[in-house]
């Protein structure tokens, strides 16, 4: 038996990345002995959440400890010159570690996963990811994993969101210090080689993380879409403004997203100068999305980028039919049966919508419910057995 820790932000929260960690984390303490280490405040502790309470899982709570008001600015001097001014190698990088992560976080990190005694640590999200690279020398022959959610264009693509330009570089320079990068695709995989060769990664797909409803029957003429309302990522505004245009010559189709963020004012304004509040509905994140697959008709994925559309498989669970934005991990995830847009396109999505109230919607349905086997959790969990 195996001690694994995963790291993560969060796991006591609504989010399609606590939700595969909680799954994977749940199916490898059947033959492991498993420990959550997140950031959450003990008070938000909710183990029916992901159905957590089902599993000897071990929950570790951790904050960082403050930095000195005169560490810090010295610190932030050094962090403006590798940003600004030095070049970007592995030793600038190395040293950029201990400006960013001063060694009060640093050494209160490594001890707090030292005291778990585990044999492999995973650092769920390119963030914490760097962080475990960091403590490398001081957690000694531990295996360490990062666990890298977002597509490799999410994160190093010239406007990313994530991660800027001048931190690119250093990114890479840590995550080498891992025993192994896990990507969600296999795209992913052969772009990060391109970029830099001394990577080692690995792709594991996401399996399933919900047992599926009732398969959804075909007749409600509803468009179901799914995913936290953050800064563009899951293009909510994209499908708002589409569906504006396919309603100018649909009066029946609905439209509900569930979701919530900081971005839920914009999408109900939208709704609001579109006149649009009484076909496009707002719901908040339940334990019970299965509901929703099964009253929906087709689902939408308007995302601008995806590390793994894991909403793809759970709505091919249902038997929905998908229209997708034209992204490698959808393409990865679908094949043909994907009905694909060009990324951003509205007009380009409002078509495909009118185009889907008119496909023979049972032969789709039962060519989703076929796909959505390859994502069994047993045969996903074979794959992090291998690599713990």
């Amino acid at each position: 038996m195996k001690k694994v820790c995963f790291l993560v932000d969060s796991i006591f929260s609504f989010g399609g990345v606590q939700r595969v960690t909680a799954v994977i984390a749940k199916e490898l303490s059947k033959d492991n002995d498993v420990t959550i280490v997140t950031f959450d405040k003990p008070e938000t502790k909710d183990t029916s959440l992901y159905d957590l309470s089902e599993c000897p899982i071990h929950f570790r709570f951790f904050q960082y400890p403050k930095v000195s008001y005169w560490k810090w600015h010295f610190c932030k001097a050094y962090s403006f010159l590798y940003r600004k001014v030095l070049p970007q190698t592995q030793l600038t990088s190395d040293l950029y570690v201990y400006s960013s992560f001063p060694s009060e976080k640093r050494n209160a990190l490594a001890e707090e996963l030292k005291t778990g005694n585990y044999d492999t640590i995973i650092g769920v999200h390119a963030p914490l990811a760097a962080r475990l690279a960091a403590c490398r020398k001081m957690l000694g022959t531990t295996k360490l994993i990062g666990w890298i959610h977002n597509s490799f264009e999410a994160l190093f693509n010239p406007t990313s969101l994530y991660i800027g330009p001048e931190l690119q570089r250093h990114y890479v320079y840590q995550f080498r210090k891992l025993d192994a990068t896990i990507v969600l695709c296999k795209h992913d995989a052969d772009t990060y080689r391109a970029y830099d060769p001394k990577l080692n990664t690995t792709v594991i797909y996401n399996p399933l993380t919900l047992s599926p409803g009732k398969p959804s029957e075909g007749t409600s003429k509803r468009f179901l879409a799914v995913g936290r309302f953050s800064r563009q990522h899951k293009g909510f505004d994209l499908l708002i403004e589409a569906f504006r245009i396919f309603a100018k010559e649909n009066g029946e189709w609905t439209l509900d997203i569930v979701g919530e963020g900081v971005e839920e004012p914009i999408y109900r304004k939208m709704m609001k100068d579109y006149q649009l509040e009484e076909r496009i509905h707002i719901h908040p994140f339940t334990n019970n999305i299965q509901k929703y697959y099964s009253e929906a008709q087709v689902y939408v994925l308007s995302s601008r980028w995806e590390g793994f559309g894991l909403v793809l498989v759970e709505a091919m669970a249902h038997g929905l039919p998908v229209i997708s934005s034209d992204l490698p991990t959808s393409r990865e995830i679908m094949g043909d049966f994907g009905i694909y847009f060009s990324n951003g396109d509205v007009n380009g999505l409002a078509r495909r919508m009118v185009e889907t109230t008119k496909i023979d919607w049972q032969a789709k349905s039962r060519q989703a419910l076929e796909i959505s086997h390859r994502f069994n959790i047993k045969t996903i969990a074979d794959t992090w057995h291998e690599i713990i």
